[in-house]
């Protein structure tokens, strides 16, 4: 810290410069304030929920006083004209003659989707799942008075399936939300949303466990677990305790049936709140990178390493210039803990890293040589490389890769990485570039690219990277794009037509 040394003054000159570093003092608090205020006013109650004797009466009283926080939510995607193929042997410029040259084009009917969201505030924003609005044309939102309005989004967080939605409206009844990490497995939870659209719908159960990672697909995932009845619908609505707090949005099920089978996730409350605090202030969620590629310890690597139990993060990559390697850190040292908070395995760290912004100071807790030691890092934003991902990735980053200007404007890309190609299950020979997340208002989705799609070529000139698909993007001489994609088994062409796109002109 840079030491200010100051200069004898006088008696005069010594009052005035008392009551300028006041008035600056309380300026600089007054935007310390300001910048730490949280971009929605969120009814909180941190207090434990009453876990005394069971009671045999209703829940009658917590539900009329929840369940005008919760919406339903409708959606609606039009009706698009797609040009693409279903037909082997269509890319034989031959067998495309019979065709006058062009790619066919299907018409796709409209769709639409149901969901539940819960209110925030009581000004209109609304806290629903990412995939209950993700890629649609409108938004209309069900009120418990059984007012309906149109809803904007106002940023979507697919690493978390969190989004969040702004209605016109004023004096709405937001929920209030508990510490979701004052819960405990026992506890009495309700389950309230919009199943099968049949009207709001109210069920019971306990948490089942918490720290759930089932493997969905999510970057961020640390669900409750739940056994109160969720279904087709519930996506998006609210999971409260027995006094009416919300412990946890409704986002999926597992299930070998398609239905209900006693096994239901909910996003914690407290990742809920940071989440929707980033989408309302910033539009997206700025997470911070430390940049360490990080692995779980087995019992063998915990007795090479010398360490006394299976705790912490092994790092087994640092990468150049990154606030790792800045900080001192190496390869093999074994993470236990940020800023005091324990750090029981490599999700964890991804979860705790992440949670700060970028510029934050870390203690980190090292075991280095079985030694314990202290080493501070300072968080950034994560870089705009595709080279590799880590836990302080961020969609925004991820849409620098295809670039704002670009026919592809709108669409996020990833390299096909082994983890990828498992989890949506690629053909092993596959190459391009996978579309992670496609907003909804863009000429993409209007032309049905959606997540999981593969994109194969762009103007006929074949994309084998992210990279590659950014530069191409950005090359188009017009506004329209032919786009081959490799989609659910098979391949299809699209025309992307930027200068249709609700975005044109801004």
């Amino acid at each position: 810290m840079n030491q200010n040394r100051f200069l004898p003054f006088n008696r005069r000159q010594t009052l005035w410069v008392a009551c300028l570093l006041a008035v600056t003092g309380a300026l600089a608090a007054g935007a310390q304030s300001a910048a730490s205020k949280p971009a929605v006013a969120l009814k909180r109650d941190a207090d434990p929920v009453n876990r005394g004797p069971l009671e045999t009466g209703s829940f009658s009283a917590v539900v009329k006083r929840v369940a005008p926080s919760v919406v339903k939510i409708t959606t609606t995607t039009k009706s698009r004209r797609v040009a693409q193929t279903q037909f082997p042997g269509f890319e034989n410029p031959a067998f495309r003659q019979f065709f006058g040259g062009r790619v066919p084009e299907i018409q796709t009917p409209p769709q639409a989707g149901l969901g539940s969201g819960v209110i925030l505030s009581a000004d209109g924003f609304i806290a629903t799942n990412n995939h209950v609005i993700q890629g649609a044309d409108e938004v209309l939102v069900s009120f418990d008075d059984g007012r309906e309005l149109k809803a904007k989004v106002v940023g979507r967080d697919p690493q978390t399936d969190i989004a969040v939605i702004k209605v016109e409206a004023t004096d709405l009844p937001a929920i209030t939300f508990a510490d979701s990490a004052t819960i405990e497995v026992g506890d009495r939870v309700l389950a309230i949303g919009n199943p099968f659209g049949i009207g709001e719908t109210v069920t019971t159960g306990i948490v089942s466990a918490k720290g759930r990672r089932p493997g969905l697909g999510l970057d961020y995932e640390d669900f409750v677990q739940t056994d109160a009845a969720i279904n087709p619908g519930n996506s998006g609505g609210a999971l409260v305790d027995v006094e009416g707090r919300l412990v946890g949005i409704n986002t999926a099920i597992l299930s070998r049936s398609g239905g209900f089978q006693g096994v239901g996730l909910a996003v914690p409350a407290n990742l809920v709140s940071q989440v929707v605090d980033g989408l309302v202030k910033n539009g997206k969620v700025v997470r911070g990178f430390l940049g360490v590629s990080t692995q779980d310890l087995n019992a063998a690597l915990a007795e090479s390493l010398e360490l006394p139990n299976r705790q912490g993060a092994l790092v087994a990559e640092v990468q150049p210039d990154s606030p790792a390697a800045k900080a001192g850190l190496k390869n093999g040292d074994v993470i236990t803990a940020v800023n005091g908070q324990q750090v029981e395995d490599s999700h964890r760290l991804s979860f705790t890293v992440g949670a700060f912004a970028p510029g934050t100071k870390l203690d980190l807790t090292v075991v280095r040589d079985g030694r314990e030691q202290k080493i501070k890092a300072v968080t950034s934003a994560r870089p705009n490389s595709r080279k590799s991902r880590d836990q302080g990735d961020t969609d925004d980053e991820l849409h620098a890769a295809i670039g704002e200007e670009g026919v592809l404007n709108g669409v996020a890309v990833d390299d096909i990485r082994p983890q990828l190609r498992n989890q949506l299950n690629l053909p092993a020979n596959l190459k391009g570039a996978v579309i992670t997340t496609v907003e909804p208002d863009s000429a993409a989705a209007k032309a049905g690219l959606r997540p999981g799609d593969v994109i194969l070529e762009i103007n006929k000139q074949p994309v084998t990277s992210a990279q590659q698909a950014a530069e191409l993007s950005a090359k188009a001489e017009s506004k329209k794009a032919l786009v081959r994609v490799w989609s659910r088994g098979n391949r299809a062409f699209v025309v992307v037509d930027e200068s249709n796109s609700d975005r044109a002109g801004q």
